[in-house]
């Protein structure tokens, strides 16, 4: 398993508003997503083509790592959930992009593995449709040892096309929903869902988007999301406390996303972590995304198997193989440099 080790332990509830975090906190009711965003490189164009090689040839070229990371800790809080249901989860994927996440759970696969098979130079000579029929084989030749089924969401349209033609989606949505309402037909796909998932979708996505998923449920949901340390997690906290859910932190460990991708991206990151009173020191300063696990979910749920007893992590931060920027102090003040 991989991520920052420490000592796990969650923090205590607020009573009153079911969530773990202060919506009082002036740092982060001035928070703006869209802000916080214009600190991190911009990746649209990977996510429009018809099929997955650019994603993985682009993320993986700078060590992204946090569907491998959070994968372990999925499984965990997926076989607490199975002991309560008794049943199999439905877990939709929010921001599921190619299915990644679906792939390294339910397969004995990992995002390097992939990475590695469409980076072979006979795959690069291939249509995007003859890359999904061989996917589409390819995924279908493994055990599955999935503990749940996944369904989608997206916006964009060839990353859930193809996810859903190679199987690892059971369906998928493409919309925008924090512009756009669901569709009857999007809400009765959404409504079989009991487990909501985001890996780094949080900060595109708010608490809008989570207000028209959770007045679709039939089943009220568990909620797990890995959010980079940069955005504040209390809208989607209080947004979920009105639902009757409370929300734990992982407190001793972080997950790590991927390297940053340049100097720019680099600095503006840890100036935005640095205006919300959070220390980089250990940790985005080594040249790492880093995120946090939050879990939200029925209070009697969380008080009958705290977090903390769900959940073990072990680090991961020596999985990163390519160069990191880290900031070096000097006699000439703090510099910012590559690491081997």
């Amino acid at each position: 398993m991989s991520g920052n080790s420490g000592n796990n332990s969650t923090s205590p509830f607020i009573e009153g508003d079911g969530a773990i975090l202060d919506p009082n906190r002036a740092q982060d009711r001035n928070a703006s997503f869209s802000d916080i965003n214009a600190s991190k490189a911009n990746f649209d164009e990977i996510y429009t083509m018809d099929d997955s090689r650019a994603y993985f040839s682009v993320l993986g070229a700078l060590d992204y790592m946090i569907p491998d990371v959070a994968e372990p800790v999925v499984r965990q809080i997926l076989t607490a959930k199975i002991q309560i249901d008794e049943a199999k989860p439905v877990v939709l994927d929010v921001g599921c992009s190619y299915g990644i996440n679906a792939a390294v759970h339910r397969f004995p696969l990992n995002f390097d593995t992939l990475r590695r098979r469409y980076a072979r130079r006979e795959m690069a000579a291939l249509s995007s449709a003859e890359m999904m029929r061989l996917d589409r084989n390819f995924f279908a030749a493994w055990p599955d040892t999935g503990l749940a089924r996944f369904i989608g969401l997206d916006v964009s349209g060839a990353a859930v096309g193809y996810a859903k033609t190679v199987g690892l989606l059971d369906d998928g949505i493409v919309a925008d929903l924090e512009t756009d309402a669901l569709t009857p037909e999007q809400a009765k796909i959404m409504s079989r869902a009991n487990v909501l998932l985001a890996t780094g979708c949080v900060g595109y996505v708010t608490e809008k988007t989570y207000r028209k998923l959770l007045d679709v449920m039939q089943q009220t949901p568990w909620i797990i999301s890995f959010v980079l340390r940069m955005f504040p997690y209390e809208p989607l906290a209080r947004t979920f406390a009105e639902r009757g859910l409370v929300t734990e932190k992982l407190q001793g460990a972080t997950f790590v996303q991927r390297r940053f991708r340049d100097t720019a991206e680099f600095e503006s990151t840890n100036a935005t972590l640095e205006q919300r009173g959070i220390d980089t020191a250990g940790f985005e300063s080594e040249g790492l995304f880093q995120a946090d696990l939050f879990l939200s979910r029925p209070e009697e749920d969380a008080r009958a198997a705290p977090l903390e007893e769900l959940v073990t992590v072990s680090s991961g931060r020596h999985k990163t193989v390519g160069p990191r920027y880290v900031q070096v102090k000097t006699d000439d003040g703090t510099q910012i440099t590559l690491e081997p």
